[in-house]
């Protein structure tokens, strides 16, 4: 019978580090998705800036 019970804790661990894969997939993809919007907005104010700076008088 000990061996039922050492069979169900290997068990019980191999879920619990299951779960705890997918959120570093989530939190991956929350990241990139952060970097990404924040490279836009950068990308707008460089932009903006480079307009504001233009010498319309050719």
């Amino acid at each position: 019978m000990s061996s039922d019970k050492d069979d169900l804790s290997i068990e019980d661990d191999f879920v619990a580090v299951e779960e705890e894969a997918e959120p570093q997939v989530e939190t991956a993809k929350t990241n990139l998705s952060k970097r990404r919007t924040i490279d836009n907005m950068l990308e707008e104010r460089r932009l903006q800036k480079q307009l504001a700076d233009f010498d319309y008088d050719l």
